[in-house]
């Protein structure tokens, strides 16, 4: 009887006790490029940075654990997550996070790189990595939004080695700071994770003057009176040029008027000198005569 009465006390107790369901084990956080929930968050390993120094103040000095930034049974990425708290996953425990700063830790890349991303992982669990990047003119001085975001890419599965998942993305074309946003929504448990990684990209290079475009110099004006001819012009000033002779041509034929003329005038000037001539040589024999 006592044996009965032991076991039937023993199975209230049991009943008695609420359940409380098991923690998720699928933890986890980009730490290639660097998050800032991996940089600034608890365990994070650039929490004496100015950046990560405003994120804790701004939580009270309290920010959760740097792989633990997650939500449960989310439908819908943009209806869960707010604008403006995307970095925080909408969770108040990260909301130092969302600060629009522009000194967040942060890693070099180029365009067209093939970004490795190494994204620490504490049990493997199925799932599917979405990567968005921030568009063309995003400014970090103010807080991130789904609109500021582009879709690269998804990777289903991808492999745990060493701890981590490490997968491949190739950056587009940016200047300027931007935020690499990953979402982890795994299918083994019903968390979806959330996180930022500040990208610096080199600045744009400003394009030269094309010589169209490129002022030109003053055209300097001189007086005409100033202008003083050289040797050579002044002799080819004071030189006259000598007469073109006519030359015929088949091509060009002489002007037979102003010929004739010549023939004409050529031929009366004969005429008098022969007459006066012969008045000379008249006059002459008569004085021998006489």
């Amino acid at each position: 009887m006592f044996v009965r009465r032991l076991a039937l006390a023993g199975l209230l107790t049991v009943v008695s006790v609420p359940f409380v369901p098991a923690p998720a084990l699928a933890h986890g956080s980009p730490i290639t490029p660097i998050s800032r929930s991996a940089a600034c968050a608890g365990n994070g390993t650039k929490r004496d940075t100015a950046a990560c120094k405003a994120a804790l103040k701004a939580t009270d000095g309290f920010l959760g654990a740097y792989d633990n930034l997650r939500l449960a049974n989310v439908d819908d990425d943009r209806e869960r997550v707010p604008d403006g708290k995307l970095c925080s996953g909408g969770i108040d425990a990260y909301r130092g996070l969302d600060l629009a700063r522009d000194d967040f830790p942060s890693t070099a890349v180029r365009s067209g790189e093939k970004l490795p991303i190494t994204y620490r992982g504490t049990i493997p669990h199925e799932g599917s990595f979405r990567l968005y990047l921030t568009r063309p003119g995003y400014s970090p001085e103010r807080k991130l939004t789904w609109g500021d975001l582009t879709e690269l890419t998804e990777i289903k599965d991808p492999p745990l080695t060493g701890g981590s998942y490490r997968m491949r993305v190739t950056l587009p074309r940016r200047s300027g700071r931007h935020i690499l946003y990953v979402v982890w929504e795994t299918s083994s448990t019903p968390d979806t994770y959330y996180s930022c990684s500040d990208l610096v990209f080199p600045a744009a290079v400003a394009p030269s003057p094309s010589p169209s475009t490129s002022p030109s110099a003053p055209v300097k004006v001189t007086k005409k009176a100033d202008i003083k001819p050289s040797v050579e012009a002044t002799v080819e000033a004071t030189v006259e040029p000598s007469a073109t002779p006519l030359v015929l041509t088949a091509e060009q034929p002489a002007d037979s008027s102003r010929t004739l003329g010549h023939w004409l005038i050529g031929g009366a000037l004969l005429a008098i000198f022969l007459v006066v001539l012969g008045a000379g040589v008249r006059r002459l024999r008569r004085r021998e005569i006489h």
